[in-house]
């Protein structure tokens, strides 16, 4: 009976808590999407079309990207996507409508026509990239992006990856697709939660080579790390005894388990400038009573340092809402602009 509650628990934990706000957030359809416009999306929550003027007009409405889909190119608020399961592409708005499917080239093509009809300014300036944590979604980050576009003036980029369809890997090569689009921006900054993190680690492992002086992308200044596995998750090791669990989760799971040894041998330590922030309570125990010291209800607060961190702080918050908190908000912003997350006398640097 403990063992089962265990796995309930992981699975609630590891997956993410904003089903109901999604699906009451999808645009109810004014017409049933046609046969062949669902037959070939290939991702559940399809909610119809635009239907304004002729048909050639119509725009289907998408749910933006639900463990399907990951971006590999950003213009502002366009994304182009591709379906892991298919391999097709599709362009979307910045309110995820539909306005080309099929290979890259042409939803990009599609892209450039749009660039030009509606005189599309170039991207500049300096540009914050997010990547979401496992079994989540790009919009449980959008609370946090909002508020550094306000607050801020970057331009954010808050990446869709299945992060439950594929391996880490995976997720660091779509990330390096999108890193590679970003023309006209000046500076690039990273935010993660939880799993992405490792996913942005690996990249800059693999755009790294000292042997030949292949070194990451000049333009990457802070990158800001929200209650990060760096030492793996013990929680996830759980999953070898459960199938089912298992195979919801996906193989990125797995590698947070008992694949960690062989994950980490690919996962850099930032060469750029480099924060963390951690939920706990501050005590010996921490939110979750399984778990031996401090946590943030998943995962161990030990596990979230990384040596050659700038700052270290810890809020009182588990680990899916860290992105909702207000403080977790001001740290990151203040992280991105200065190196520090209260102040630069206050800062914690991590150490051997």
């Amino acid at each position: 009976m403990a063992s089962y509650r265990r796995v309930i628990w992981l699975l609630l934990a590891l997956t993410c808590s904003q089903w109901p706000q999604s699906i009451a957030a999808e645009p109810t359809p004014s017409k049933p999407t046609p046969p062949d416009e669902q037959s070939t999306e290939g991702v559940p929550f399809e909610a119809g079309l635009m239907f304004h003027g002729p048909p050639s007009t119509w725009r289907t409405q998408t749910s933006g990207g639900v463990q399907l889909w990951a971006d590999e190119l950003c213009f502002h608020d366009w994304r182009i996507q591709r379906n892991v399961l298919l391999g097709h592409y599709r362009l979307l708005d910045g309110g995820n409508h539909r306005y080309a499917r099929g290979s890259f080239e042409h939803c990009q093509q599609k892209l450039n026509e749009i660039k030009r009809e509606r005189n599309l300014p170039p991207m500049k300036g300096r540009a914050v990239v997010m990547l979401h944590g496992l079994g989540s979604w790009r919009n449980k980050m959008t609370p946090l992006a909002d508020y550094l576009k306000e607050n801020g003036n970057y331009a954010v980029f808050n990446l869709a990856y299945p992060s439950t369809r594929g391996e880490i890997a995976e997720h660091s090569r779509c990330l390096a697709k999108v890193m590679e689009h970003l023309d006209g921006i000046d500076e690039i900054n990273f935010v993660a939660h939880s799993m992405g993190n490792l996913v942005v680690r690996h990249y800059l492992a693999d755009v790294t080579d000292e042997a030949i002086g292949r070194k990451p992308d000049p333009r990457i200044k802070r990158f800001v790390m929200l209650a990060p596995p760096n030492h793996g998750a013990s929680a996830a090791l759980m999953l070898k005894d459960h199938e089912l669990l298992s195979l919801l989760m996906g193989s990125s799971a797995s590698e947070l388990g008992i694949g960690w040894a062989e994950v980490e041998k690919h996962l850099a330590i930032p060469n750029c400038e480099f924060g963390i922030i951690a939920g706990g309570r501050g005590r010996e125990r921490g939110y979750n009573p399984l778990m031996e010291g401090d946590n943030d209800d998943l995962l161990p607060v030990t596990t979230t340092r990384l040596v050659g961190a700038r700052d270290f702080v810890l809020v009182p918050i588990i680990h899916q809402f860290e992105m909702f908190d207000a403080d977790v908000q001001r740290y990151t912003l203040s992280f991105l602009k200065h190196g520090y997350f209260i102040s630069a006398d206050k800062r914690q640097p991590v150490e051997k």
